[in-house]
């Protein structure tokens, strides 16, 4: 008779294992021990069926019990008494103390934070996430109270100071960007903050305006929310003088950089009288007159050579009237000019054929509805006079004449910038429009189910920090946050109790895995955490 271990694939997909033994060239299984899902519940099977083996065990009542306070003879069953995403959180807890966010020393805070980066979910729902990890969650009503403790303790001030002091050490604050969304809530009626306002989405719900102040690689500096119905260009002032505020920064030149849906009168006025340096996004319909002066539009019409810069300026209300048709030269801004700023225009070929193609697409379907084969209230090009329609072609031409232009405003001169490192300075916009698409989809900052404002504030310091965490982690690790938790979160180390001997198994680490611990610097053979 020999003993031996059977590994058997069930129709489920997992593998069975079992203690089997041969009498007479026929097989007869002894003991099925269980079914594995994961390599770590695979290998703490093996090592119990060796177990058995080892001690001639190859027999067992499996209605066995020994009481929880009495030794465990030799051959009770083996149990598996812990799993933990070791990796994961290892991860996770390295890139919160190297930041120094156990500077808020709330347990319950931060495991509201990892469930947050691991599988964003509601905060009683984060109990199972916890629990999935191998963390022993707090209650839903520890949650509850550390969401009040967020407000009262000024958590957020201590996260900000720290995400401050990362981005200084890092470089990031030779430009800061700037940004807003909206997040709406699964809610019917509005309040004093939760306004229906306009939303890029289109969506009718109540919403809040956020706003996000990051560095120049997109890690996080400030986070406010703001009415629903609070015009975005209203937001950017308040929260830079907040940052500058905070951390003593009055009088200092920072570069700030937004879009153009930032670029109104008041704003650029109040950012250069704060001593500030704006670089921000110009309108369309800005280019004719900005670039009436230059030789292409009043002498030569809209021929540009790919590339081509034009450093010129651009009146800083509409009763300022600046540059000289007459002169064929390029007015050159003086910072004492109180009626300009500094524009800069680059035209792109493949800008062009980009603009050139949506704006085919638009006279298409302008022509459409004129022709009444589409339904279409508000189509660009159309003009509507009564019932009837016609094809706006003077509006068409004066969008084609400006196709492959992209505009820039500041107060930047150009003995301390040039064209050049201005545009490229706005592109950095992309890391704020990255954060945001992190804290939506990555960290699913929406829809917000919470009531009062403490709790949305609570909320969106959780995303906030989260964020931090994440950037972190992707800047050293040098993979998506998604990728990372997708990698780190199946390495399961499993305590399993054999023979009333407790022992560690854990799943190997591939090279993928191996390589990310390596850049987060956290030693494959470090002691669990």
């Amino acid at each position: 008779m020999a003993a031996y271990i059977r590994k058997v694939r069930t129709a489920s997909g997992a593998t069975a294992v079992q203690i089997a033994e041969k009498t007479g060239g026929r097989r007869r299984i002894v003991e099925h021990l269980g079914s594995a899902h994961t390599d770590s519940e695979l290998a703490a099977l093996l090592h119990t069926a060796r177990g058995r083996l080892e001690a001639g065990q190859l027999q067992l009542g499996l209605d066995f019990a020994a009481p929880t306070d009495a030794p465990m003879p030799a051959g009770a069953p083996s149990v598996i008494t812990g799993k933990r995403a070791r990796w994961l959180i290892a991860a996770i807890e390295s890139a919160w103390q190297r930041l120094g966010f156990d500077v808020v020393d709330d347990a319950a805070f931060f495991q509201l934070v990892l469930a947050r980066i691991v599988e964003p979910t509601s905060k009683s729902d984060s109990v199972r996430v916890l629990g999935d990890l191998g963390v022993a969650a707090a209650h839903r009503n520890t949650f509850a109270a550390a969401l009040r403790r967020c407000a009262a303790r000024g958590y957020r001030d201590l996260i900000a100071y720290r995400c401050f002091d990362y981005a200084a050490a890092t470089g990031g604050l030779s430009l800061v960007l700037f940004d807003v969304t909206t997040l709406y809530f699964e809610a019917e009626k509005e309040d004093g903050l939760r306004k229906v306002g306009y939303s890029k989405e289109r969506r009718v719900d109540p919403q809040i305006v956020v706003a996000l102040l990051v560095d120049r690689y997109g890690f996080p500096l400030e986070i406010s929310c703001h009415e629903g119905n609070h015009a975005e260009t209203r937001t950017i002032v308040p929260v830079v003088r907040q940052f500058l505020a905070r951390h003593d920064l009055e009088g200092t030149e920072l570069v700030i950089a937004a879009d153009a849906g930032m670029l109104s009168a008041s704003n650029l006025k109040d950012l250069d009288a704060a001593g500030l340096k704006f670089i921000v996004g110009s309108r369309m319909t800005k280019a004719p007159a900005d670039l009436a002066s230059h030789f292409h539009f009043h002498w030569h019409g809209n021929a540009f050579t790919d590339g081509q810069i034009i450093d010129t300026v651009t009146p800083r209300n509409a009763r300022s009237v600046v540059g000289d048709v007459k002169k064929k030269a390029e007015p050159v801004w003086d910072p004492a000019d109180e009626k300009a700023w500094r524009a800069i225009w680059q035209y792109r070929r493949k800008r062009a054929r980009r603009d050139d193609q949506t704006l085919n697409a638009q006279e298409a379907r302008a022509r459409e509805v004129v022709d009444g084969k589409r339904a279409g209230k508000q189509v660009r090009f159309v003009k509507a006079k009564g019932d009837a329609k016609s094809l706006d072609a003077a509006s068409l031409q004066r969008a084609r004449d400006l196709s492959g232009l992209k505009g820039y405003v500041t107060n930047v001169p150009v003995a301390l910038m040039d064209p050049g490192e201005v545009i490229g300075k706005y592109h950095d916009l992309w890391h704020v429009e990255q954060s945001f698409r992190m804290s939506k989809t990555d960290l699913r900052a929406r829809p917000i189910f919470h009531r009062t404002r403490d709790a949305i504030e609570a909320h969106l310091t959780i995303v906030f920090t989260a964020l931090a965490v994440s950037r972190y982690l992707q800047d050293h690790a040098g993979v998506s946050i998604r990728q990372l938790v997708q990698v780190l979160r199946p390495l399961q180390e499993i305590t399993v109790v054999i023979a009333g001997h407790e022992h560690t198994a854990a799943d190997p680490i591939g090279p993928e895995a191996a390589e990310i611990l390596h850049k987060l610097q956290i030693p494959a053979d470090s002691p669990g955490h």
